[in-house]
C-alpha cells in the first residue's frame, strides 16, 4: 500500500527518449550497479578525501542525507522524486518523515522500486512510485508539494528550462527545489583542447546526457531563475566524491583500453564515463544546487 498523490484523469505523457532507455537497461549499467553499488545510482559522498572506499554503503547515505538537508523540509512534506531510479533516494526521504512522489520513466526501475518500497516496512505509506517523465508533470495538481529534488538526473533532460517550469507549478509557495548535478568548468572547447572535448561529448552523448554538455559553471541557477525561483544557492561536492570516481577509473582503466580499441564505446558506457571522468576531472564539477519559489504570488505561473 502506498500513499496516493491527487492527479488529473489523463495518462502522463512519456517522452521518447531510445538513448536513456538504452542506457539504463544496457547489460552494464544493470550488472556495474548491482555488483558495485547495490542498485543504487549516485554518487557517494566523503568529507575527506580516500584511497579506501569501502564499505561504499555509507557514503551512498550520507550524500542522501545532504541532499535531504538541502531540501530543508520538515517532516511530513510532500516531494518529488524526480527520476527515482530503484527508489532507494525515496526510501531515505520517507525515512526522515517525508512523503515522497517516485517517478521514473524506465519500467525496470519502477518494478524494482515498488519492490522496495513494498518491502519497507512502515515506510511504504509514504512513497507513491509512478511512471512519470519529469518534461510532462501536467498530471500533477498545481502547488502539491512542498519540494523536489533531482539526483543526478537533470543531467538526463532533453529541455531543462521546461522541466524546471514544471516544477515550479506544482510547488507550493515558498516549496524547495534541491538538485545534485554536473557542469563543466570551462567555457569553450578551446580551453581544453579538441581531443578532450571531444572524448567529453562523447560521454554527454553516450551517456544520455544532453543537460550535462550545455552546462557550464552558473547554467543551473541561471535556468532557474528563469523559470521562476529565488534564492538559488551552489556548493561545489567535486572533491566529495572524488574516492569513488576514482574507484571508477582503477576498474575502468584496462577495459577501457580494449573498449576504444575495438571502438565499443557506446556499449561500455559507464566504463567510458568512468575513465574520461577521472582523466578530466578538473574540468567538470558535481554540484549541489537549491533555491525556492516565491513565498507570495505562487498561482503556479512562470515567467515567459
Amino acid at each position: 500500500m502506498s500513499s496516493k498523490t491527487p492527479a488529473a484523469e489523463s495518462e502522463p505523457v512519456i517522452n521518447d527518449n531510445p538513448a536513456l532507455q538504452s542506457l539504463y537497461k544496457s547489460f552494464e549499467s544493470r550488472i556495474g550497479y548491482w555488483l558495485l553499488l547495490g542498485n543504487t545510482r549516485h554518487f557517494g559522498y566523503w568529507e575527506k578525501d580516500t584511497h579506501w572506499v569501502f564499505p561504499l554503503n555509507g557514503p551512498l547515505r550520507r550524500m542522501e542525507e545532504k541532499m535531504h538537508k538541502l531540501l530543508d523540509l520538515a517532516p511530513g512534506s510532500q516531494v518529488l522524486d524526480a527520476g527515482c531510479g530503484v527508489g532507494h533516494v525515496a526510501l531515505y526521504m520517507a525515512s526522515r518523515g517525508l512523503r515522497v512522489t517516485a517517478i521514473d520513466v524506465l519500467d525496470h526501475h519502477l518494478a524494482k522500486a515498488k519492490r522496495n518500497v513494498a518491502r519497507s516496512g512502515a515506510l511504504c505509506s509514504l512513497v507513491s512510485v509512478q511512471k512519470m517523465d519529469y518534461h510532462h508533470l501536467e498530471t500533477l495538481p498545481s502547488e502539491s508539494h512542498d519540494g523536489v529534488y533531482t539526483m543526478e538526473t537533470l543531467v538526463h533532460a532533453t529541455d531543462p528550462l521546461e522541466v524546471l517550469k514544471g516544477f515550479y507549478r506544482i510547488l507550493r509557495p515558498g516549496g524547495h527545489v534541491a538538485m545534485h548535478e554536473y557542469d563543466h568548468d570551462y567555457e569553450s572547447d578551446e580551453v581544453i583542447g579538441k581531443t578532450l572535448a571531444k572524448l567529453m561529448r562523447e560521454v554527454s552523448e553516450y551517456g544520455a546526457m544532453p543537460t550535462w554538455q550545455r552546462a557550464r559553471r552558473g547554467y543551473y541557477k541561471q535556468i532557474l531563475e528563469e523559470a521562476g525561483f529565488i534564492d538559488v544557492e551552489e556548493h561545489d561536492y567535486s572533491e566529495n566524491v572524488r574516492p569513488m570516481l576514482r574507484l571508477f577509473w582503477l576498474l575502468s582503466a584496462i577495459p577501457y583500453y580494449f573498449i576504444v580499441l575495438f571502438r565499443l564505446e557506446k556499449y561500455f558506457v559507464n566504463a567510458i564515463g568512468g575513465a574520461r571522468g577521472y582523466y578530466a576531472q578538473k574540468y567538470w564539477r558535481y554540484v549541489a544546487i537549491s533555491a525556492r519559489k516565491p513565498a507570495t504570488g505562487g498561482d503556479g505561473s512562470t515567467k515567459s
